[in-house]
């Protein structure tokens, strides 16, 4: 059975990419000639009809691919951006059947009512608000019964077209299979709430102490890998932040406080975060919605990542492409004084310019399309610091237009970059640096001899 569900899930799939392919070919023949940057964006548009039509899990996958812009050209990852995960609600009688399978009697005997209409529908799960019994009112996440086998029968063909295509040797070099693997990670945390669950804990542990800033306070009895129960957040969602209202910039400097505080003092991130997984309060409050995935920035990147910014927001070109470069886990750049010298001459369009008049989105923005040119891959943990930098920045300047988020950080980058433990040793060293330092010692060993022939006369 199992067998036959994939084969026809494989056929589906051929028959949308297949369309697919038609239809960009078609729209080519009567667009006629076209530059690269208007071809990408046709391949954009076609690319997410596709992963729309295919579902959740190619869903995710186009929204992950949207974070890679060092790897993915500008113009098609603007089109995956406008990816979004909203589909019809499942009947609430099966919404019903997997409460009453995973929750105990008497932790559902403690649920009053609970709203047949979702406030939020998702491929794999929705939300409904309900009462408890001491009067709470709860936000209930419950996982479509059938997302957990889609997925995984979709991530089982992933994994085999991957070993397929490793078989082409130009393509081995990109390590599909464990690209795979690592997407397959991914997605099973999206399906296990227990996971989730600990996430919440944790973000909820490390704002503890941060005024205005949390997550939704779960109700511990009432979670399982199903279902997951938290208190109920009255706010708005950043997309929306013209309904706020309480003090906007106030709101402004806790939502990139918050996102700076994950990215460079606790190094745990909110992974798949959005201005939909951010909810606004009239009472100041920032709350982070979602949790089901995270990255973890490795111990010894924190400080590579920090001087890696710090490079950022000095404007310093030269140290940034470096720090780029040693770190990247592959390059392909067969000339790395012209990768410096773009890196640098991009800087220096910047020299003159008031932090305040720069906005981070740009500046990165403009760095990852020098690092996809040039074939310099970068960690996927910054991956993920980046388009959290670039939440942190649109939401502020929606809330405040005068907020300057570059300088806003310099002041927390300079207290970590001092308590950082050492980071990891360099992948590789900038070509022509070793024998520049061995030049450098012989040089002061020989100025040495002659102080001391010198000397000895």
């Amino acid at each position: 059975m199992r067998f036959l569900s994939l084969v026809v899930r494989t056929f589906a799939i051929l028959a949308v990419l297949t369309g697919a392919m038609f239809r960009y070919l078609g729209r080519r023949l009567v667009s006629g000639r076209m530059d690269a940057d208007a071809r990408d964006h046709l391949r954009g548009q076609v690319l997410v009809s596709a992963l729309d039509r295919l579902g959740a899990t190619y869903v995710k996958l186009g929204q992950i691919l949207s974070t890679r812009p060092d790897i993915i050209p500008e113009g098609i990852v603007r089109e995956l951006e406008t990816l979004q995960d909203n589909v019809r609600p499942i009947p609430f009688a099966q919404v019903q059947h997997v409460i009453d399978q995973d929750l105990p009697p008497a932790a559902r005997a403690r649920i009053v009512s609970i709203d047949p209409v979702p406030v939020a529908a998702a491929s794999v799960a929705q939300v409904h608000k309900g009462v408890l019994d001491d009067g709470q009112v709860v936000a209930i996440k419950v996982q479509r019964p059938l997302a957990a086998p889609q997925i995984e029968r979709d991530l089982v063909l992933m994994d085999l077209g991957a070993r397929v295509l490793e078989w082409i040797p130009s393509l081995k070099l990109l390590s599909l299979r464990g690209s795979v693997a690592q997407f397959a990670e991914a997605m099973h945390r999206q399906v296990d709430f227990e996971k989730e669950a600990s996430n919440n804990r944790r973000f909820a542990a490390n704002f503890a102490d941060v005024d205005g800033v949390g997550v939704p306070a779960l109700v511990e009895d009432l979670c399982s890998r199903r279902v997951l129960t938290m208190a109920f957040v009255d706010g708005v969602r950043a997309t929306e932040p013209e309904k706020v209202g309480g003090d906007r910039k106030l709101l402004a400097r806790r939502g990139a406080g918050a996102i700076q505080q994950m990215v460079f003092k606790d190094g745990f991130v909110h992974a798949d975060l959005h201005p939909g997984n951010i909810l606004l309060t009239d009472a100041g409050e920032v709350v982070l919605i979602d949790l089901g995935l995270t990255a973890e920035i490795p111990k010894d990147l924190m400080r590579p990542f920090i001087e890696t910014f710090h490079a950022l927001s000095q404007k310093d070109g030269k140290a940034a492409a470096r720090l780029f470069y040693v770190y990247a886990p592959t390059v392909g750049t067969k000339d790395y004084a012209q990768y410096e010298r773009e890196v640098t001459e991009y800087f220096d369009t910047f020299y003159g310019k008031p932090l305040g008049e720069l906005e981070a989105s740009e500046v990165v923005t403009g760095i990852m399309n020098i690092l996809r040119r040039h074939k310099v891959q970068i960690d996927p943990s910054f991956t993920v610091v980046h388009i959290a930098m670039l939440v942190a920045e649109g939401l502020g300047k929606q809330l405040d237009p005068d907020i300057d988020l570059i300088e806003f950080a310099t002041p927390m980058l300079l207290e970590v970059v001092v308590t950082a433990p050492p980071g990891r040793a360099p992948e590789r060293e900038v070509p022509g640096a070793a024998e520049a330092a061995r030049a450098a010692r012989e040089a002061k060993a020989a100025r040495r001899a002659a102080r001391r022939s010198a000397q000895a006369e």
